[in-house]
């Protein structure tokens, strides 16, 4: 619990320091947030109306505190910016005449272009990456790791020759390079036999029988996002077992007569994850953040393509709240790696 505790405030002082440094990102561009809001041709009244609405007509420091008030889970605010700004709270204790104290989720602002609230946009956009995410690093763990085991079973053979050649290959090939070719290749020279098609998401539309569900359409993003995660887990796994097959344990577990197989799987491997699980760890925080120019490649609805939209049209609510979001799936993975390391291996605990 004391090792938990330890890692979570560590976590909270990053999260901090990642807000600040978006805030001051965003609020220091030369472009104005209220015409954006109000459209080019507005009136000068409407979009005074609007920088009041934005809290743009305070100083940067006030604006700052507002910002960390809506996002903050326990906040105080005044009552009418509660019904305002649509809070969606759990509890409201009012605790002077024009003062509450509101337990809410975090509020990150309305779309410029939709003024739908993106809270809503990003969780309408979440599943999407996380399915997309997933598959891809289960596809990039399970044949990294087989992959990686092999050649170091095969140690200076033409299966390791060839296992280490391709993931090189693997490694220095770009996602978004892998998404155009993997996308023209399967999706379009190859689709009569593929069935497959350059893009679409996971939910599809049709005039006759509805929204139905299209899993080939995860086949290629998957396969694009999984190529360069797989080349790294596949040498990790081979240097780190190869590092465990020459240690002392090894040779005695050899001594007692167990086979290769055996002592690989049972005692070398296990002992050769952690490098792995940070690979993995990293990796799935990455696309689980948003695999950007994949899903926009694929057209696959997802945090990804939502945030390159909103650059595309100065929606920066939008952004920002994809960017909070993003930092935060890193930080909770990484705790989470962090006390998977603990539970692993007893020595990072009690160090």
């Amino acid at each position: 619990m004391t090792y938990l505790l330890d890692r979570a405030r560590y976590s909270l002082l990053v999260l901090w320091g990642v807000v600040t440094l978006i805030f001051i990102l965003f609020n220091v561009l030369p472009a104005d947030p209220a015409r954006l809001t109000m459209g080019q041709r507005s009136d000068l009244a409407s979009i005074q109306a609007a920088r009041h609405d934005l809290n743009l007509d305070k100083p940067l420091p006030t604006r700052y505190l507002l910002y960390i008030n809506d996002l903050l889970p326990l906040s105080v605010n005044h009552r009418d910016s509660v019904s305002k700004k649509q809070y969606h709270y759990l509890s409201l204790i009012p605790f002077s005449t024009n003062r509450a104290l509101v337990l809410k989720t975090p509020y990150l602002g309305r779309s410029y272009r939709t003024r739908r609230e993106v809270n809503a946009i990003l969780v309408e956009a979440l599943p999407g990456t996380a399915i997309l995410a997933v598959t891809a690093m289960t596809f990039a763990t399970i044949i990294g790791i087989l992959l990686g085991v092999l050649a170091a079973f095969k140690k200076n053979t033409w299966i390791d020759t060839t296992a280490i050649t391709a993931s090189v290959a693997g490694i220095s090939m770009p996602s978004f390079f892998a998404g155009l070719l993997i996308a023209f290749v399967f999706g379009y020279l190859l689709h009569g036999y593929t069935g497959l098609n350059m893009t679409g998401s996971l939910w599809e539309y049709d005039p006759i029988s509805g929204r139905h569900l299209a899993l080939k359409n995860l086949i290629l993003p998957a396969l694009a996002l999984g190529i360069r995660p797989l080349a790294i887990i596949a040498q990790l796994t081979r240097s780190a077992l190869l590092d465990a097959l020459s240690q002392d344990y090894i040779r005695t577990a050899y001594a007692k007569g167990l086979s290769k197989t055996r002592t690989i799987f049972r005692h070398a491997l296990p002992n050769a994850l952690n490098p792995v699980i940070t690979a993995v760890s990293g990796w799935l925080a990455e696309l689980l953040a948003g695999s950007f120019f994949v899903e926009y490649i694929f057209g696959w609805k997802g945090v990804g393509k939502i945030t390159v939209d909103g650059l595309d049209k100065f929606d920066f609510p939008l952004v920002m709240g994809a960017v909070l979001l993003t930092s935060f799936i890193f930080i909770i993975i990484n705790l989470f790696t962090d006390l998977l390391y603990a539970w692993i291996d007893p020595r990072v605990r009690l160090s």
